[in-house]
């Protein structure tokens, strides 16, 4: 059976300071979930837990207090409105969730990808080969952490900010398939999930095929997945069913691939 979209697991508000769009609110998404029959819906705010120090800062976190300040969500009958967030990794590779509130998240996004925060999550210099060997060193760090790796999922993989002299695949495709297969088969031991998330509208198979493949490298391994927009804008939304029904034609998804949390 084909991958249904029945769920969009990575949404902002206006309190992410990256949307600022006052239209971008709780009652808005809970519209767009009915509007499009999703089944569930995730509110994930940028995130940095007071509980986590860092010698960094916390890049582009806030606090408990301003991703709480939107509840209680909104809720409608026949979908769930989950509360979660996105938190970030620094250089000490230290993510950005604290044990009390791993606990009260319902979700939590947590990108490898977030390279163009020189100073915080890398050194700001490294040329394409060292980024490289830190999405891989990133990635292992992700695994060994202690993590409710059940309601955790990893954000934007291959449509994040990685190197901005280039484009993500420059990249990408310095890692061999080899690691990619031992990552993200540990990454389906522990059972986290794999965002899908990437502009596919204009995407075709032959011509993204360095992208695709590591969806279906991870896919491979035994990995689920799960749709996320990263919408910090109404815009965003208006064409998201539409591009998650083209990335699950790209990939050939079937149900089975799906995580839930």
């Amino acid at each position: 059976m084909r991958f249904i979209c029945d769920h969009d697991l990575h949404i902002h508000s206006y309190v992410s300071p990256c949307s600022g769009d006052p239209e971008q609110n709780p009652d808005n998404i809970l519209k767009y979930a009915v509007e499009n029959g999703f089944k569930t819906v995730c509110l994930t705010d940028h995130y940095w837990d007071d509980s986590v120090p860092s010698p960094y800062g916390t890049g582009a976190g806030q606090t408990t207090k301003a991703i709480r300040s939107v509840l209680p969500l909104p809720q409608a009958e026949g979908v769930k409105f989950l509360f979660g967030a996105e938190t970030d990794m620094d250089r000490d590779f230290a993510i950005g969730v604290g044990p009390e509130m791993m606990r009260r998240l319902d979700f939590i996004v947590v990108p490898l990808n977030h390279l163009h925060m020189g100073g915080f999550s890398c050194r700001g210099d490294e040329d394409a080969s060292e980024r490289a060997e830190l999405i891989v060193r990133r990635f292992d760090a992700l695994l060994e952490s202690d993590l409710p790796f059940h309601k955790v999922g990893l954000a934007h993989f291959t449509d994040g900010l990685i190197y901005t002299d280039g484009k993500n695949t420059d990249v990408l495709n310095l890692i061999p398939d080899p690691e990619y297969r031992r990552l993200f088969g540990k990454a389906a031991e522990l059972g986290i999930g794999v965002e899908l998330n990437m502009n596919a509208l204009n995407m075709d198979r032959e011509k993204d095929r360095d992208e695709l493949r590591i969806y279906e490298i991870a896919r491979e391994e035994g990995c689920k997945f799960y749709y996320g927009s990263d919408a910090h804008t109404g815009k965003t939304l208006s064409r998201s069913k539409r591009n998650a029904e083209k990335i699950v034609d790209l990939l050939d998804l079937k149900e089975e691939d799906k995580f839930i949390i």
